[in-house]
């Protein structure tokens, strides 16, 4: 492990001003995803900058009837919350199906929104691999990459990456029309859940749209007011990444599709909001031949690799399935 050096600021506005004049630096939260990169040699940070007791470990009730969850929240906590579990289930449902207990109980909310990917190219310095190397090459293009990307990837050029978005918490998010407070070195600003993460594009090293310096201090969900869900197919039911997830909220009124959010995860660079389906959907019957329509018109622009292309058919029937559980007894 590289040599860093650890620093502890004395509020937000601090870490923020310390870590902006360390190029290098990276700042520290419940540290279960960057202390194992830096172990492995994938990130090799010069300066540790101690953000875990800065923002805050509570939910809070907002005006309208939403939520908002400071950055430091723990993951097991946020899932525990009699609030998140009554008006956003979705999200509770997604931290359970996150991580280990252990891990839950480390790992904050701000930091399981920055978790980098999973893929073994890029956690292992020996292979190729764009998004940690530029320039190196992809090795799961022809190599191993069941669990890819289908959608949103780049199949060309010296950024090829087909990693997918660890978070399960990331993807309730992306349903639910979060939105990212964040400080930085130029003030406070508001990101949009679906604006935070990005797709490979030209630069696979670069996850989310974050300036460096910028530290999240508190995640805000809005009111939902619809019974949502979130499902998860994994090779086995403990502790594992995501094959295919869904985070799926849906309102119903005179057997017709009123609103509905969808969003899939274990399918793409980044947690992929189903924006295509969902139009399809709004006034359209609550029906099974409805469900699969806009399944099919989402996934159309999928581009499954070798090994991967059961994704398609997956993730359309787990759309298809969740949808007709959450519309039982409204059709």
């Amino acid at each position: 492990m590289r040599e860093f050096r650890y620093e502890r600021a004395a509020d937000p506005a601090s870490a923020v001003a310390l870590l902006a004049a360390e190029p290098e630096g990276a700042f520290l939260g419940g540290g279960t995803n960057l202390v194992d990169l830096m172990k492995l040699g994938v990130a090799t940070p010069d300066v540790l900058v101690d953000v875990r007791r800065l923002t805050s470990a509570e939910v809070a009730e907002l005006p309208d009837g939403g939520l908002r969850i400071g950055a430091a929240v723990p993951n097991a906590d946020l899932a525990a919350d009699r609030r998140v579990r009554e008006r956003f289930p979705v999200l509770s449902q997604a931290l359970l199906a996150g991580a280990s207990g252990q891990l839950r109980n480390r790992a904050t909310t701000g930091g399981n929104l920055l978790q980098r990917t999973r893929c073994s190219y890029f956690t292992d310095v020996t292979r190729p691999c764009n998004k940690r190397s530029p320039g190196s090459g992809c090795g799961a293009l022809q190599g191993v990459h069941r669990n890819h990307a289908v959608l949103g990837q780049t199949l060309e050029g010296p950024a090829t990456c087909v990693a997918t978005h660890p978070s399960d918490m990331a993807v309730a998010l992306a349903a639910l029309d979060a939105v990212i407070r964040v400080l930085g070195p130029d003030g406070e600003r508001e990101v949009p859940m679906a604006e935070l993460h990005r797709l490979p594009g030209d630069d696979a090293t670069r996850d989310t749209t974050l300036r460096h310096g910028e530290l999240v201090t508190a995640i805000d969900l809005p009111p939902l007011g619809m019974p949502s869900r979130y499902r998860k197919v994994r090779d086995r039911a403990s502790f594992a990444f995501a094959l295919v997830s869904i985070a799926a909220a849906v309102r119903v009124a005179d057997g017709v599709v009123d609103d509905v959010r969808l969003a899939f995860g274990g399918v793409a660079h980044k947690p992929w909001r189903a924006t295509t389906a969902e139009d399809a959907l709004r006034g359209r019957p609550a029906t099974e031949e409805s469900f699969a329509a806009a399944a099919d018109a989402e996934l159309a622009a999928a581009t499954p690799l070798r090994d991967n292309a059961f994704k398609v058919p997956l993730a359309r029937n787990l759309v298809v399935r969740t949808l007709l559980q959450l519309t039982e007894g409204a059709r």
